[in-house]
């Protein structure tokens, strides 16, 4: 097998992990359609709203995993391939190749019609393949800010940028800057509404009741569509 063909079936197999819509799945196995509850968004912070921490916690979990699972089968898989097979230099670009795809799997699911998540949680999992140890900063940062503002999409956007900064200054992981710039684009970009609320001072916060979201409001508001508008929660 040629490098190419192998570096496609990776992407395909991070893609496809990353679009299994557990937040959709689990709410569906409870009798309820996510997508019509709160923001209408497929995350485990719009599952908390509608079955509790618990179910939330477990949907937040399934969908790291997402992220991490398809990196460690990699990880594990490339000191095997033959001598030469992979171009000198390029292990750390497939590995990233493989972790953004993870990550649009979830933001574009293909199972619901290209609408996803924020991929904050799968982003997660790939940060933590990737990091390692070095991924506890951010996670803890995330963790930090989203106990003290209540605010979910602060704690995100903060330890996007957190990731970014580690990744482009330890050493040891700084050839894999790239998946940095390019998970802190990702993040800013399915965040732009959620800044935009932060700034004027209207962001849900943790433990804020919302209504049930409107079939036309999710898709114009809270969905990815065709003018680009993305979700409100991860």
């Amino acid at each position: 097998m040629s490098f190419g063909a192998y570096l496609t079936v990776w992407l395909v197999v991070g893609f496809l992990a990353g679009s299994i819509p557990f937040g959709w799945i689990v709410t569906r196995a409870k009798g309820i359609d996510i997508r019509q509850v709160g923001s209408g968004n497929i995350g485990a912070t719009n599952v908390i709203r509608a079955l509790g921490w618990g179910w939330g916690g477990l949907v937040f979990l399934l969908d790291l995993l997402k992220g991490l699972t398809p990196l460690i089968g990699l990880k594990l898989c490339l000191p095997h391939l033959p001598a030469g097979m992979v171009p000198a230099g390029a292990a750390p670009w497939l590995v990233m190749g493989v972790g953004v795809a993870a990550i649009l799997g979830h933001t574009f699911t293909p199972w619901l019609r290209f609408k996803g998540g924020k991929g904050i949680a799968t982003g997660a999992g790939v940060i933590i393949a990737v990091m390692g140890w070095w991924a506890l900063a951010p996670l803890g940062a995330f963790l930090l800010i989203a106990a003290t503002s209540r605010m979910i999409s602060l704690g995100s956007l903060f330890g996007a940028m957190l990731v970014t900064a580690t990744i482009c200054t330890v050493p040891t992981i700084r050839a894999y800057w790239p998946l940095g710039v390019i998970t802190l684009i990702i993040v800013l970009w399915t965040h732009r509404a959620n800044i935009e609320r932060i700034l004027n001072g209207t962001e849900n916060r943790i433990g804020q009741k919302q209504p049930a979201a409107e079939p036309e409001s999710v898709a114009a508001d809270d969905q990815p569509s065709g003018d680009g508008d993305q979700a409100k929660d991860e």
